[in-house]
């Protein structure tokens, strides 16, 4: 029997409720599908920091580099300075374990989820990728005269061909195994931001190597008009990270909102890191009022990322059948309780057991 090892993280507010019911999804998966899931527990977030002082110590970073992927909850917290835990942990991840392709699933399991007019779950299903490591959150930034009337703020946007074909590289394999319209979308702003004619000239280099797959090119603005109106045009679509923050918010909306939606930090063959994408949502943690649909997605794109498909499948069928079924009305915060919405995932992921 296979065994992963899983380093836990639930982080802040309603981070910690929202995993717990993902980890109940994915034991049962694993016992379900023959594999084991051993956990390590991390407290890394706001409260350990305001308590210890410390946010992810290196000890324990490398620990996790050594196991086969990193579950988080959720972090940030108004009682300290903006940025400070979300670069200790979150971007820590990702740039020190070079994850390099942020990937999100935008998936409609429910016409009634989907604010769009006459759009269903056929019209929207698609995957954006997201480069993770470079563009303007590298980090590189400065000001000068801060705090007077002249003062200047510089951030520098970073490209590097590497960066860029790798991520363009991992669109077309990732599309070529969903084999759904077989189509690749680069979105970028390659008429204003002229740095990104390194993606535009990469994106076609690469889609030489793909003659079965159709490519197409929309800038960020008009990207975020189509995927409104016309959301079934995209199947695959890889863009920069800047946009890729921007635009898969928007698609998360299309989907249901952000209860739904969950992400990977991936760089294939190495730890990854899985997540739901809402935020830590201080003002309701410890009610038990908060949606897990988003956490209980991402173990199964953490399922799926090691190999367990059919556990993957199911824990995705479970949430689908809920939604569509009518039990599961929606994620606002309050519909359901958490823990019974994980309950209704348990109940439904042993159902399809004994069909």
């Amino acid at each position: 029997m296979k065994d992963y090892s899983i380093a836990q993280i639930g982080g802040d507010g309603i981070g910690p409720e929202v995993t717990r019911e993902a980890m109940r999804v994915l034991d049962l998966a694993a016992d379900m599908y023959g594999f084991k899931a051993t956990r390590t527990v991390y407290p890394f977030g706001s409260e350990h920091y305001l308590a210890t002082n410390e946010i992810f110590p290196e000890a324990a970073f490398e620990e996790v580099k050594g196991m086969n992927a990193i579950f988080l909850g959720a972090i940030g917290d108004p009682r300290l300075p903006v940025g400070l835990i979300e670069y200790g942990i979150i971007a820590k991840c990702r740039f020190d374990l070079d994850l390099f392709a942020n990937v999100r699933p935008i998936q409609l399991f429910d016409e009634r989820l989907c604010p769009l007019k006459d759009k269903g779950p056929a019209d929207v299903d698609m995957v954006i990728v997201r480069e993770n490591t470079e563009d303007a959150y590298t980090g590189m930034h400065g000001f000068a005269h801060k705090g007077h009337h002249n003062e200047v703020a510089t951030q520098t946007m970073v490209y590097t061909r590497e960066g860029t074909e790798r991520v363009i590289r991992y669109a077309f394999e990732l599309c070529r195994e969903r084999n759904k319209t077989n189509t690749v979308t680069l979105i970028d702003k390659a008429n204003a931001v002229r740095a990104q004619d390194l993606w535009t000239r990469t994106f076609e280099e690469v889609a030489r190597d793909y003659p079965d797959i159709k490519t197409e090119h929309a800038y960020i603005d008009a990207a975020c008009m189509w995927m409104v109106k016309n959301p079934e045009w995209f199947d695959v679509a890889v863009t920069p990270n800047l946009f890729g923050d921007i635009i898969t918010d928007l698609g998360a909306m299309v989907q249901g909102g952000m209860g739904i939606a969950a992400s990977g930090n991936i760089h294939p063959g190495k730890v990854s890191l899985f997540e739901p994408i809402h935020g830590s949502a201080p003002k309701h943690a410890g009610k038990n009022v908060a949606s897990p649909v988003a956490a209980i997605m991402a173990s199964s794109m953490l399922c799926d990322f090691l190999g367990e498909k059919a556990a993957a499948q199911a824990i995705e069928g479970a949430v689908r059948e809920l939604f569509t079924s009518g039990r599961l009305l929606g994620v606002g915060t309050g519909m359901h309780p958490t823990d019974a919405v994980g309950d209704m995932v348990l109940e439904t992921l042993r159902a399809t057991a004994k069909a």
